[in-house]
């Protein structure tokens, strides 16, 4: 059973590859929803079931569909709480 959302955070010493590779992991699994997140350039990607990853910046709104409707923030509010 997989979680509906996973939250990733990327350290220095992980390998972007295997980040990505584990993202993709668990969408195999059945998890809607998977969300990288890249502290040291402050971006977060989002990897959803048949959708092309995208890579948001701090201006740009992070939603939670499907796995968490109706949520929403801004990038830069996951970085600064």
């Amino acid at each position: 059973m997989a979680p509906d959302l996973v939250v990733e955070i990327v350290s220095p010493s992980d390998r972007l590859s295997d980040v990505s590779e584990k993202a993709r992991v668990w969408l195999s699994y059945g998890s809607a929803l998977v969300w990288v997140i890249h502290p040291e350039t402050r971006t977060v990607e989002v990897y959803r079931a048949d959708a092309p990853v995208e890579t948001l910046g701090e201006g740009e709104v992070l939603d939670g569909a499907p796995a968490l409707p109706g949520f929403a923030c801004t990038v830069r509010d996951v970085f600064d709480i």
